[in-house]
């Protein structure tokens, strides 16, 4: 004889509770377990397909380990000191971007310009903000992340975590499936590969299409020879996880330091237009489609209302499983919706009617 249904509502709800005080009281010393499932659950097709290319799932977690060490060292040693150069110099060279624009907007629109101004003391103000603040951001990140998550454990506890994790994947996966409640497995299976496959679609699809995305706009910046290419890039890669976003806050923060950089090459200019240009088409008529699909369900409002409150109230990692809590959420409403339209509280007691 099943739970009462109050019963089991009570049961589940304080379970979800529990997760979510977990998620509260641990905060960072969870941290290095959540990034290293992360990455089991991104890395779990990849060792699926060497398995089926004939090694075993110790040999295709072995080689998967290799090469993601290889790039991370790769890119501890040469992308991320040039990445903090860059930014270091982007910082720098805020107050006289600002000069050079307030000198600009005097030359052609002299009565936006007066003495006194507000748009002339705003010009005046954010360069030395931006100088003042961003080296402090960038300090403060460096040390808060050697202080709160203590670095060394960090780089330690992830791969470890990421390797059993991706090497049990399969037996984890079977052995939550043993657990589930027989009365309510068939429909809570229903959900789950709901869930997968809003996330495999999003996370995995969306993940690599940031990451191609923000290589291609770093090298295509960087031939065409605009000062902090790499940076701007890799800025606009990453925001692309939100749709539009990215070639959005890229396309007008390259555009902006081209028109200082190059003014009167316009050639250049146009050039740096139409990256983004190009990167949108692909994004759009490429990447997406092949590799995030039409069914993820994920809008993009709701995507960011998630980003925003599970980093409010849980920090770091509630933006970590903000897009994970959100994908279950809206598999769950949209579940609820099939549920209700199906039943009597919708449908009414009477036979449908042709319209």
């Amino acid at each position: 004889m099943a739970l009462p249904i109050k019963q089991q509502v009570a049961i589940w709800g304080g379970i979800i509770a529990v997760f979510l005080g977990l998620l509260w009281f641990l905060g960072d010393v969870i941290l290095p377990f959540v990034v290293g499932g992360a990455i089991a659950y991104f890395l779990d097709p990849v060792a699926d397909r060497l398995e089926k290319w004939g090694l075993s799932r110790a040999a295709a977690t072995t080689v998967i380990s290799l090469i993601a060490l290889l790039v991370v060292v790769a890119a501890i040693f040469v992308i991320v000191p040039l990445i903090v150069a860059q930014t270091t110099a982007l910082i720098q060279a805020a107050p006289q971007i600002f000069r050079d624009l307030q000198a600009f907007l005097t030359d052609k629109f002299p009565s936006l310009m007066e003495d006194g101004s507000p748009l002339r003391q705003s010009l005046l103000s954010v360069g030395e903000t931006i100088q003042a603040r961003g080296g402090e951001f960038l300090n403060t990140a460096l040390s808060s992340a050697m202080n709160v998550v203590n670095a060394i454990v960090f780089m330690v506890v992830v791969p470890v975590v990421a390797f059993y994790m991706l090497l049990d994947w399969d037996r984890m996966v079977a052995r939550i499936d043993e657990l589930l409640p027989r009365d309510h497995r068939p429909v809570i299976r229903q959900i789950a590969r709901d869930v997968d496959r809003t996330l495999a679609g999003f996370v995995r699809g969306q993940g690599t299409v940031c990451l191609i995305l923000g290589t291609f706009y770093a090298i295509a910046l960087m031939v065409v020879g605009l000062q902090f290419g790499l940076v701007v890039g890799l800025i606009a890669g990453l925001l692309t996880f939100i749709p539009y976003v990215g070639a959005l806050v890229g396309g007008l923060l390259s555009v902006g330091l081209a028109l200082f950089q190059f003014w009167g090459d316009w050639w250049s200019i146009i050039a740096i237009a139409v990256i983004f240009q190009v990167g949108q088409m692909l994004e759009g008529n490429v990447l997406t489609p092949k590799l995030v699909g039409s069914s993820v369900g994920l809008h993009p409002v709701w995507l960011i209302f998630a980003l925003s409150a599970f980093g409010a109230v849980f920090g770091f990692v509630g933006l970590l499983v903000a897009v994970p809590v959100a994908a279950v959420i809206g598999v769950l409403v949209r579940f609820a919706l099939t549920r209700y339209q199906a039943s009597l509280l919708y449908r009414g007691l009477e036979p449908p009617q042709d319209e």
